[in-house]
């Protein structure tokens, strides 16, 4: 990911991660705006290709085959990426509310949120009503459907699909081959499924051609898809659908694909819309009420143009889009845009051919299949194979995915505790300065640099003592308040793993140049997600300072008060006791893969989560249940830390490798030889592990190495408390923690730990 060095002035906000703004991404990252911050507001990481969706849903496709990366294409634009739902927008202060954010200022904003089927008030939903969009919640509902029939091939299943447009029926004709797929491999028969399409018409594609509209009405009958036309759903209840016809269908599940409809909140806003909601755009792609806001995709019409509700203008808009908003944002002249009035459409049978409409125009063949198949595939190379900025123009080469393209790659510093100065430094470093005495006039610390741990302690009267620790570290992601709460939770996490409560903080925050109004806008960003975790933690926040550099990063300093006797210390653990990891591991890994443009927006989404979870609730059901000796893992990897505490104890441990717990995707960036910068320095601890060349050709050894930013908690607990302490850590929400390994009695002092 590039550095910005020049200072921000303007922001460029773009609502929704719709195919006009995946491609705008693309082209903002060939060509930056100086000074234009671009920001990217979206509920996924990760989105689906409408044109590979009826593929996904007949199993021909992976998600990874038909998912546009969302968070590497911010990346590669140098776009902050906030990952929330629009609800709202402020056209009198210029900014776009969210759902669970503070409001995100703009100069300029575009909206690319696309569309959802319209359900009726009053429909009733006496049974799981699914509609095809958002696509990311269908897929999640079709896939518990497909589990469920694999599960119990017996089992009659009847499925309704509403809607008999082009989508309602590429779907129909698509689940019903993954259905048929899944009962022939269990040798079962396709009698007790029943697929249904209902179309309000009298004819289904009602768009197309009498030539395709006839040629899948025969498909549908020759597939024994029934098909009920002139038939409106009046009512959706237990096991049945009730049409205003009087029609009845026994039913299990229904599928909504009916005309597009658009969220309230656009037009609550002030824009001007249409009398569906949809927002009216001039020629230029320019609100007709609001001249600095812009709209593509299906939440857009073109008042002077207007055009069918399909992905293949989403796509054509994109270009002048981007040359639009340069232009607005440049004070140039604005060019109109007329899109075509006929496209051509391919459709799929879901049985490897495809069907080709062109205005009166049909024609059905097994190769459309595959040309079709090409053009999508080509489509989502050209936006998750992202070009390497780094080298000269005119060799600008999409990036590798292959192990071997990292030895290529420039060196590049992790954010995060990836960071970080490595252990032996450290301990080096320590070891030199013990030399200086404390000053005498000042009382030693109760833990401090003599003995250290995950927190300096200082007493202050026999029941009372301060805890202090501090962190500071570069942003890992281009999301000032997400990175906000991460680097809170990381901070307080060594208040915590001492045992002792929170009572204050003092913050440090490094911002990107920019004029006055930008950098408080960034600054009130990153402090209110930091304060969202300060104040949840029962901690006040008491100062701080700020400076300008070329990169955001951001630290507190945090106090927590104790008794003295209940503090839990990296010392204590005894010979017998579980070894309790509180969180899985391997943002070290993601991160790293993430500034290599390597790493899958849904990989991140669960390292995200995890270091936006507290440590606070952990440490509770770990007291509760004897815990003793306890640490943090961060900086230095799990193997790094648990020696730390096999050091101070006559103890030592064996670790059972495959009970570790894993992020999504670690174990792929690892074997693919993507690592943190600080990984080389912490694997140099495996010269303490007695039987690692047993081990390390296990593709999950380096990341006991890997470096955590935020961890989860690493504690000793009687064993024979383990698996009620395990229950209470999954109740609370920690859903990776396990028991990892044992403490057992010294053995060789050099080789204390041995992997199972």
């Amino acid at each position: 990911m590039k550095t910005r060095v020049e200072p921000i002035t303007t922001d460029l906000v773009l609502v929704g991660g719709g195919h006009s703004h995946a491609l705008a991404l693309r082209m903002f990252g060939m060509n930056p705006l100086p000074g234009v911050r671009l920001t990217l507001v979206t509920e996924a990481s990760e989105t689906t290709y409408s044109g590979m969706l009826p593929g996904r849903v007949a199993g021909f496709y992976s998600d990874e085959d038909c998912h546009i990366n969302l968070f590497g294409l911010a990346d590669f634009a140098q776009a902050q990426f906030y990952q929330d739902r629009a609800i709202g927008l402020d056209l009198a202060n210029k900014q776009v509310i969210c759902a669970h954010r503070p409001p995100v200022a703009f100069d300029v904003v575009s909206i690319d949120i696309g569309s959802t089927p319209h359900i009726p008030e009053g429909l009733g939903f006496g049974m799981p009503v699914i509609p095809a969009k958002p696509v990311t919640q269908f897929l999640h509902q079709w896939d518990a459907i497909a589990a469920q029939v694999h599960a119990n091939p017996t089992q009659p299943l009847r499925l309704a699909i509403v809607g008999g447009g082009a989508g309602g029926v590429e779907l129909a004709l698509n689940l019903q081959r993954r259905l048929h797929d899944i009962l022939t491999a269990a040798q079962q028969s396709v009698a007790g499924l029943n697929i249904y399409l209902i179309h309000r018409g009298d004819q289904v594609l009602p768009r197309h051609n009498p030539w395709v509209r006839d040629r899948f009405q025969q498909i549908l009958r020759q597939r024994n898809i029934q098909v009920y036309l002139n038939e409106t759903v009046n009512t959706v209840e237990p096991q049945v659908i009730r049409c205003a016809s009087g029609l009845e269908l026994p039913c299990d599940f229904v599928m909504w694909v009916t005309q597009a409809s658009a969220p309230d909140w656009p037009a609550k806003a002030g824009l001007a819309t249409d009398a569906q909601g949809f927002i009216q755009v001039q020629d230029t792609l320019q609100s007709c009420s609001h001249p600095w806001v812009f709209a593509a995709g299906d939440i857009a019409v073109q008042v002077n143009h207007p055009r069918p509700k399909a992905g293949v203008f989403a796509v054509r808009q994109a270009k002048p889009l981007v040359e639009n908003l340069r232009r607005y944002l440049q004070g140039r002249s604005l060019q109109p845009y007329h899109p075509p009035k006929h496209y051509l459409s391919l459709i799929g049978t879901g049985q490897s051919t495809a069907i080709a409409a062109w205005n009166g125009w049909g024609w059905e063949a097994a190769w459309l299949w595959h040309w079709k198949e090409h053009i999508d595939r080509r489509f989502m190379r050209r936006l998750n194979q992202l070009p390497d900025m780094t080298a000269p123009m005119g060799d600008r080469s999409t990036r590798e995915t292959s192990p071997s393209s990292t030895k290529n790659l420039p060196k590049m510093y992790c954010a995060g505790c990836g960071s970080k100065v490595g252990s032996s430094v450290l301990e080096r470093v320590l070891q030199r300065i013990q030399t200086e005495s404390y000053n005498p006039e000042t009382a030693a610390p109760l833990i401090g640099l003599a003995q250290p741990d995950d927190a300096a302690v200082i007493q202050v009267s026999a029941d009372s003592a301060i805890v202090q620790t501090v962190d500071y570290f570069t942003a890992l992601m281009n999301d000032p308040y997400t990175f906000g709460q991460i680097a809170a939770n990381h901070a307080l996490s060594d208040v915590f793993a001492m045992g002792a409560t929170p009572h204050s903080a003092l913050a440090i925050a490094t911002l990107p140049h920019g004029t006055p109004r930008k950098l408080e806008e960034t600054l009130y960003q990153l402090m209110s997600g930091a304060l969202t975790v300060v104040h949840s933690a029962g901690a006040t926040l008491i100062g701080g300072h700020t400076l300008e550099s070329n990169e955001l990063a951001f630290g507190l300093t945090c106090n927590g008060l104790i008794n003295p006797e209940q503090l839990l210390r990296k010392s204590g653990s005894q010979p017998g006791q579980a070894l309790i990891l509180t969180k899985a591991i391997g943002t070290g890994t993601l991160f790293a893969a993430k500034m290599q443009g390597r790493a899958r927006g849904w990989w991140l989404d669960g390292a995200i989560q995890s270091m936006q979870q507290s440590n606070q609730a952990a440490v509770q059901c770990l007291q509760q249940h004897g815990a003793i000796a306890c640490t943090d893992v961060t900086g230095f990897g799990l193997v790094g830390h648990l020696l730390e505490m096999l050091r101070v104890a006559p103890i030592a441990a064996e670790l059972e490798l495959a009970a570790i717990p894993l992020l999504p995707g670690a174990l792929r960036t690892i074997e693919q030889g993507i690592f943190s910068s600080l990984q080389h320095q912490n694997q140099q601890a495996a010269q303490f592990i007695a039987n690692q060349a047993q081990f390390s050709d296990r593709p999950e050894f380096p990341l006991l190495f890997d470096p955590q930013t935020a961890g989860g908690l690493l504690a000793t607990v009687p064993t024979a408390q383990a698996s009620a302490c395990l229950a209470a850590l999954r109740q609370a929400g920690y859903s990776h923690s396990a028991v990892i390994g044992f403490t057992v009695p010294p053995r060789d002092s050099t080789h204390p730990l041995i992997l199972t």
